[in-house]
């Protein structure tokens, strides 16, 4: 018998469509490209969805003709590009037609990075948010040990855990708890939508070997999760964690 997964798991499987009840924008430069309510989510693959647009509300001179087609899960999509002053995403967009599902038809589907994207009027990175996720960042009184091979990596009496949907819990340590030691300072920058863009990672050197990019830690976290600003955490699945002395299974994700 397959193991449970012992956290929650994602809900909405590929192809699935939903309203988007946000107001939705994305920029080019000086220019809106669209200014939309009625959005639509569209799951390409499960973690998160992609907002197809309106075509009725696209601004259709800020549209470059490609005259070419492709096939896409969801219909024939014609190609175009996108021009605002000096700026060219050749590609960048895929209309659907008739031939495309219902929910679908005469929408427009924009490559992300052609675009500053927006909800209301907070500024989205990376991806759109799945409305069926949350992320919560919580204190715990709980002692939280990490090491690798047997080597002491940090170590602290409470943390703050982040329970995310999808993902095991992360446990946030304060960086006083380090074992600096054994921790390098890593150049990677990564982007979430719900946390914010990460201040530093950490590679991890145990004896002769580093292990990259183990840890991370955002120094400005997005509003709702100022708890964890200046904290670190580790991939549960690539070190051994200790909660009140029990070490946890390893979870198994794409980050194992």
């Amino acid at each position: 018998m397959a193991a449970m997964a012992t956290y929650p798991e994602l809900l909405v499987p590929p192809g699935g469509v939903a309203p988007v009840p946000r107001r939705v924008r994305g920029l080019l430069g000086s220019s809106y490209v669209f200014d939309t309510r009625q959005a639509t989510y569209v799951w390409e693959f499960p973690p998160y969805p992609h907002y197809y647009i309106p075509l009725a509300d696209v601004d259709a001179e800020l549209l470059v003709e490609e005259g070419r087609t492709e096939p896409t899960p969801r219909g024939i999509a014609a190609i175009w590009g996108l021009r605002a002053a000096d700026l060219r995403h050749p590609g960048a967009v895929q209309i659907l037609g008739d031939d495309a599902p219902e929910p679908l038809r005469q929408t427009v589907r924009f490559d992300w990075p052609a675009l500053d994207w927006f909800e209301e009027d907070e500024r989205v990175f990376v991806h759109a948010r799945n409305p069926y996720s949350r992320v919560d960042a919580v204190h715990a009184d709980v002692a939280v040990r990490i090491e690798l091979d047997g080597v002491v990596l940090a170590e602290a009496p409470s943390v703050v855990r982040v329970f995310e949907t999808g993902l095991p819990p992360r446990h946030y340590l304060a960086a006083s708890s380090l074992r600096l030691e054994h921790l390098v300072a890593s150049e990677t920058v990564t982007s979430c939508p719900y946390k914010g863009t990460t201040s530093r990672y950490w590679s991890v050197q145990v004896r002769d070997v580093l292990h990259p990019d183990l840890a991370w830690e955002y120094a400005f976290p997005t509003a709702p999760l100022l708890a964890i600003a200046n904290r670190v955490a580790f991939y549960d699945e690539r070190v051994d964690t200790f909660l009140d002395g029990e070490r946890l299974q390893r979870p198994v994700t794409p980050f194992s």
